[in-house]
């Protein structure tokens, strides 16, 4: 009750903007965010950056990945990781209300939404929840879709590492067997379409577990939505 009030006012209240610091303004003033918020043609199924006209990338032609479709606004690149790590590390949840807006202006979004049964934020661990106090993903899947959006549906059920620490060659092992479902809402994944989301893609693993484990259970059609993708999928 208190994350959620202190998250609205966070959103109400007047800000400087993170980027130019005008103010007042929201945390990303709209100056800002037509300025930064540059489209780039990315792959269909894991969102890196891409030469027009393709539609994938080397690596998903080559090994198809279990999301159906994967999509980001922006690059993990100046402007946008500054913000993220402050919605993130600094205690300010009510930044998701303009992170999610960014997310639906990138094409393809909304009807990603539209088509989607179940909107699944990206689960902490219990420890990681406890130290930031809120979890990131569910703040923007609320905004994204409040009426879809199902934190209960997808678990984690074992702690890892930071991925961030770690080589892209460990960073599928260090998640294999991290999420579970819930087995009472097993009837609810079946023959679903879901729809995952989070604010950084890197290599793509945990995502990739998690649509995995979410196929396993039932899901028809598993996509995911990020606010940003590093550019070298790194």
């Amino acid at each position: 009750m208190l994350r959620n009030w202190r998250s609205k006012l966070g959103a109400a209240l007047p800000s400087q903007c993170a980027i130019c610091r005008a103010w007042p303004a929201r945390p990303v003033c709209d100056d800002c965010a037509s300025r930064f918020l540059i489209l780039k043609n990315r792959c269909q199924t894991c969102a890196i950056e891409i030469p027009e006209p393709q539609s994938q990338c080397g690596r998903c032609l080559a090994h198809k990945p279990p999301l159906d479709r994967c999509l980001a606004a922006v690059s993990y690149a100046y402007p946008w990781a500054g913000c993220i790590a402050s919605f993130k590390f600094q205690e300010r949840p009510g930044w998701a209300n303009i992170l999610s807006t960014l997310m639906l202006s990138s094409p393809w979004v909304e009807p990603e939404i539209e088509q989607s049964d179940w909107v699944i934020p990206m689960p902490l661990s219990p420890r990681k929840l406890s130290q930031r106090g809120f979890n990131q993903a569910l703040e923007l899947a609320r905004h994204l879709s409040p009426g879809k959006t199902r934190p209960d549906l997808l678990l984690r059920i074992r702690d890892t590492a930071s991925q961030s620490s770690l080589k892209r060659s460990a960073r599928h092992t260090n998640v294999r067997g991290a999420f579970a479902v819930e087995p009472s809402n097993m009837a609810l994944l079946q023959q679903s379409s879901v729809l995952l989301v989070d604010d950084v893609m890197t290599s793509g693993a945990s995502l990739h577990e998690a649509a995995t484990t979410l196929r396993k259970a039932g899901a028809r059609r598993v996509s995911a939505v990020v606010l940003a993708r590093t550019p070298h999928g790194i």
